[in-house]
């Protein structure tokens, strides 16, 4: 099971970045991986980096579903320590950046896929 979840995943971030790229967003990284988080996709559009966190869910489109929904305040804190490393790595600075969401619903029977992008989410 967990080696088709990571398939899922992988199909699903790679419609993300096919997705970003339709609507002008250079992608410049997926996966970057530290033991405390993982940020899927690092985008640039204009002149703000985009840190997306991807969301794939399986079933029919119309299911109701919220994937982003799933991006709960533990992810978050883990997603902004990544986010954190990544800008300090990479020598951001004081750059613009924000946090998206891209959820992606497959529907493996029809061969579809539906894209919805959740921009700048905030951590109060």
């Amino acid at each position: 099971m967990k080696d088709k979840n990571i398939q899922i995943g992988a199909l699903g971030e790679e419609i993300a970045s096919i997705f970003l790229g339709s609507k002008g967003f250079s992608v410049i990284g997926r996966n970057y991986r530290k033991k405390w988080g993982e940020i899927d996709v690092v985008c640039k559009k204009e002149k703000t980096i985009h840190f997306v966190e991807v969301k794939t869910v399986v079933g029919k489109i119309s299911s109701g579903i919220m994937p982003e929904e799933n991006v709960h305040s533990k992810k978050l804190k883990r997603l902004f320590r990544t986010i954190e490393t990544y800008r300090a790595e990479n020598k951001l600075g004081d750059n613009n950046w924000q946090l998206d969401v891209v959820a992606v619903f497959l529907d493996v029977v029809n061969k579809e896929a539906r894209v919805r992008m959740v921009e700048n989410i905030v951590v109060e």
